[in-house]
């Protein structure tokens, strides 16, 4: 009674809340009992989002556990959708409340900075704090910042040391030049063999690489080798064309699209129930100088368009992205002021997007691939659905069972059955039939026998029934089972068949009366496939050991206390039950002993 008040208290609480929220934009936040942010939302129109929480015949199950937490809500209302948005991303990474969508890629990838030191120095870090400096990056790409790294060494003789470099100590001579000095790697600001001014010109042209311009830079060294080389400074036009040289090189290793497309950024998303990634390009001067994927784990029903709205405000915040035209393969509306959005059909930008799109679904696939290499169970599940979803089937197929007949003109015929839990073959399940109700080569009267004898006994020991049946062969075959299955014992279970093609190769499955055509190199046609083999390999190696010991049983089998061994050594000592008979007692009293030998005797007369 007490909890009841307690709920109607609550549920009253709420709705005076709800009712006096304002037809402003802002965001929310949902509290628990204990005061703690359970879910963070952005609206355009904050009394008509929070209202839809509470409409029941909207309610999803997600959403009606969320609903069922709250105890408490506050807002904030600011003056832009746009301002929501990133209050919202701000909010969620600060609280990280229960409810929202995980960012689970929040790893601290490594950045360039440039110090703001009188001499600056250039260095790469995983610390961000912008007291130190001008900073470039995130790099998620290792190499690409090594690569960037030597270029600019290579380039430019600029300091690596930690000294306090003052114009007042160098005039003083504080300082000795090092090594790097002597092997040309440093230009040595610390003992003045470099002006403040002409340092500042290396920081510049440092910059410009470092954000991504570096056609400008070419140009601005083809400009001032051709300047040298008019004023006879061939020494100086050659160090500049060597310059000229390393950049282009690594621009080549960069993936250039058009130099017609500057200050890009692209958008692309791949989800499925758990999980959503967005892939992130930037191109600047027609290279792609920026490559980025981010995962979220999805808590309630979040949308593609919910999701990649935060993953483009998240994307742009972290690269310091000032694009003004984004390109993504969906229409969205992303309150951003001067931003242009292109859903490019043909063209650079739509191979841009193609792009992008193949990133993401590379990337997703490495995901799972080591997610299940953790959790192998995880993939048999997902094949699992997959199959269940390609035919159509009420339950996972969790075990499947499959039958084959084997007999020679309706001689020695056999059935088998083999069993697979979780897409793998379970060999202790396995079972064998000795065909011993039907005359001649009757298939579907020998698979109606089968049947019946397998379900029956499953049903009377309390086992587990399959959630699929396969029939190696076609209609005939699935209603002979299903004659069994559903007609005598009234069980429900699904049965399908194969079917072959003209060249004797697995081609569609018949289920529910539906053909289904089986694609090669696909999930199901690999199943498939592995099951028929399986069930031939188990029931013709039954029929050809059942036929084998038919044709070389004798008389000797028949007798009581001759066993194996002794049969063995007589025919191996005779070569034949005739010989056998014709031996003297002594012979045979010589390979077996008095006693087996007048048992043999007795038994051959």
């Amino acid at each position: 009674m007490k909890r009841e008040e307690e709920k109607n208290k609550r549920e009253e609480h709420i709705k005076e809340i709800v009712s006096n929220l304002p037809d402003s934009p802002g965001c929310y936040q949902y509290l628990n009992d204990a005061g703690v942010i359970i879910y963070v939302g952005k609206a355009k129109n904050l009394k008509r989002r929070v209202s839809s929480y509470f409409n029941k015949e909207q309610q999803s199950l997600k959403t009606r556990l969320l609903v069922s937490k709250i105890a408490d809500i506050k807002y904030i209302v600011v003056n832009s959708e746009a301002d929501a948005l990133l209050l919202e991303n701000n909010l969620i990474k600060r609280h990280k409340p229960r409810y929202n969508i995980l960012l689970k890629d929040d790893k601290t990838y490594p950045s360039i900075c440039i110090s703001n030191d009188y001499f600056p120095k250039i260095f790469k870090t995983r610390k961000i704090d912008k007291k130190w400096g001008r900073f470039f990056g995130p790099y998620t790409n290792a190499g690409a910042l090594h690569a960037l790294l030597e270029l600019i060494k290579e380039l430019y003789p600029l300091r690596s040391c930690n000294l306090k470099i003052t114009p007042e100590a160098v005039r003083a001579g504080k300082f000795n030049c090092c090594l790097e000095y002597q092997i040309e790697k440093c230009c040595a600001p610390c003992i003045g063999r470099i002006s403040q001014a002409e340092y500042a010109r290396y920081i510049d042209e440092v910059t410009t690489i470092l954000k991504g311009d570096i056609r400008i830079l070419q140009e601005k060294l083809i400009a001032e080798m051709r300047l040298k080389a008019e004023k006879l400074d061939f020494e100086g036009a050659q160090k500049t064309k060597e310059k000229y040289t390393l950049i282009e090189n690594f621009r080549s290793r960069s993936e250039v699209v058009s130099s017609s497309l500057n200050n890009l950024d692209v958008f692309s998303i791949e989800s499925d129930e758990k999980n959503a990634f967005i892939n992130f390009l930037h191109i600047t001067n027609g290279c792609i100088n920026q490559a980025f994927t981010i995962e979220y784990r999805k808590k309630l029903d979040e949308t593609d368009e919910e999701i990649l709205t935060m993953g483009i405000i998240e994307m742009r915040e972290r690269f310091s992205s000032q694009a003004k035209e984004i390109i993504l393969p969906f229409n969205i509306e992303l309150p951003l002021e001067g931003v242009s959005i292109t859903l490019p059909q043909k063209g650079d930008k739509a191979r841009l997007l193609a792009l992008s799109k193949l990133n993401v679904k590379q990337y997703k696939a490495d995901r799972l691939k080591q997610e299940e290499k953790l959790n192998p169970e995880q993939k048999s599940t997902r094949l699992m659905k997959e199959i269940q979803e390609a035919l159509h089937l009420e339950k996972l197929p969790i075990i499947i069972e499959s039958f084959d007949n084997s007999n020679i003109q309706g001689n020695d015929a056999v059935a088998a059955c083999v069993v697979f839990r979780k897409l793998k073959p379970s060999k202790k399940d396995y079972r064998k039939y000795n065909i011993k109700t039907v005359v001649g080569a009757d298939d579907y009267a020998s698979m109606r026998e089968v049947a019946e004898r397998r379900y029956s006994r499953i049903i009377e020991e309390g086992g587990e029934l399959p959630n699929l049946i396969i029939a190696d062969g076609g209609k005939g075959q699935i209603e002979a089972i299903r004659s069994i299955t559903e007609d005598k014992l009234g069980l429900n279970i699904p049965i399908a068949g194969l079917v072959k093609d003209g060249k004797h190769r697995t081609s569609e499955l018949l289920i529910n009366g539906n053909s289904i055509g089986l694609k090669q190199n696909t999930t199901l046609f690999r199943l498939m496939t592995q099951i028929q083999d399986e069930v031939h390999r188990f029931a013709i190696t039954f029929h050809r050991n059942k036929r084998s010991k038919r044709l070389t049983e004798s008389e000797l089998d028949s007798i009581k206390g001759i066993g194996e061994k002794s049969k063995q050594a007589l025919l191996q000592h005779f070569k034949s039950t005739k010989r056998i008979k014709e031996a003297g007692a002594e012979d045979i009293v010589a390979i077996i002993g008095k006693a087996k030998a007048e048992i043999l005797i007795n038994a051959l007369k």
